[in-house]
């Protein structure tokens, strides 16, 4: 936590937000739009969890439905390295670096000392059960909060820039904060939850393709906005997308791709870019969640996700939301296209 709440470190997707060069942008939207997609579930992978901190962070990840087993062990893992006696220097403690007066508010005995499942009387910091469900319990009262807010985007991330800066920051900036070591403290977290976490299926299919259609659809009807958004979610955008929350085309696909995939892909920022990722797919051998870049400017200035059936979601322009439209369309096929596979 900070000096308020938790202290973290960490960094990968620090100043992301500027690096625009694409086409659109959507607006924010409500509440339920801002979940996982209907059915999404993601397994703990215990591979990395250490063996008698397993049960504890499969019990936390039952607190509540948006902090999941997966989150609670990525920021274990950034913030003490599962050191149940880490002390930092601004004096945070235990395996997830509580400071004192965070700790008299929030700590819950929930374990022995000796590692045992039942409560010995004292919500200690350095006892590791006390330590994982007091963290569950205070990453739960930060959705809450954020829910609140009604700001849209991703909720994972959301809860962590609240968790590193305060719940106050997020709404005083209308999501990620743009402290440096709040976006490097945040993208830390969300990479490595890859690490930990299992199968993840979509019910309409599990394949990695009706993952990425899933994620994208859930922002339909969303206000374009020239630069803004990205794989935390909308974001407001800047010269003609100044003043409104939302994505563009690019930064919806890198949305869509990058949660697809538990975070393991982060696709490059721009359209441009993002034609040259991935593997080159025929035109004709297209299947849903595919991403489809067209040239109709002299550069790879659109993209969209192919769903089927001769269709696609993109965020076309200034004025217009996130929807769904028609590959025989002549302004599309009248211009050259890329069409990459990921996953």
């Amino acid at each position: 936590m900070t000096t308020t709440t938790v202290r973290w470190a960490g960094g990968l997707l620090a100043g992301l937000l500027t690096m625009v060069v694409g086409l659109s942008v959507v607006a924010a939207a409500d509440e339920e739009e801002s979940r996982a997609p209907r059915g999404l579930v993601t397994a703990l992978d215990g591979e990395h969890v250490p063996a008698e901190y397993l049960q504890w962070i499969e019990r936390a990840g039952k607190e509540c439905k948006e902090v999941s087993a997966p989150l609670i062990a990525a920021q274990i893992a950034a913030e003490s390295g599962w050191n149940p006696s880490a002390v930092s220097g601004v004096g945070a403690r235990g395996l997830s670096q509580f400071l004192p007066g965070t700790w008299k508010t929030w700590g819950v005995d929930a374990a022995g000392k000796d590692g045992g499942s039942e409560p010995d009387g004292e919500a200690d910091p350095f006892t590791p059960g006390d330590a994982i469900m007091t963290q569950a319990r205070y990453d739960c009262w930060l959705a809450g909060k954020v829910t609140e807010l009604e700001l849209g985007g991703d909720p994972t991330r959301l809860i962590l820039a609240a968790y590193n800066a305060g719940p106050g920051a997020v709404e005083k900036f209308g999501g990620l904060p743009p402290y440096p070591e709040t976006q490097n403290y945040v993208s830390k977290i969300v990479t490595s939850m890859a690490d930990y976490s299992g199968d993840m299926a979509v019910e309409d299919g599990g394949t990695f393709g009706n993952r990425v259609v899933a994620y994208a659809k859930k922002w339909l009807g969303t206000p374009y906005a020239w630069g803004g958004g990205g794989p935390e979610g909308p974001g407001r955008g800047f010269a003609q997308g100044a003043g409104t929350v939302g994505f563009d085309c690019s930064s919806l696909v890198q949305y869509a791709v990058y949660h697809a995939s538990s975070g393991r892909t982060l696709l490059p920022r721009t359209s441009q870019t993002q034609v040259t990722e991935g593997r080159e797919v025929a035109r004709d051998d297209m299947r849903p969640g595919d991403v489809i870049g067209f040239n109709l400017h002299g550069s790879y200035d659109h993209i969209g996700i192919y769903l089927g059936n001769g269709q696609f979601i993109h965020a076309p322009k200034t004025g217009d939301v996130v929807k769904i439209s028609d590959l025989g369309d002549s302004y599309y096929t009248s211009r050259p296209q890329k069409v990459r596979r990921f996953g």
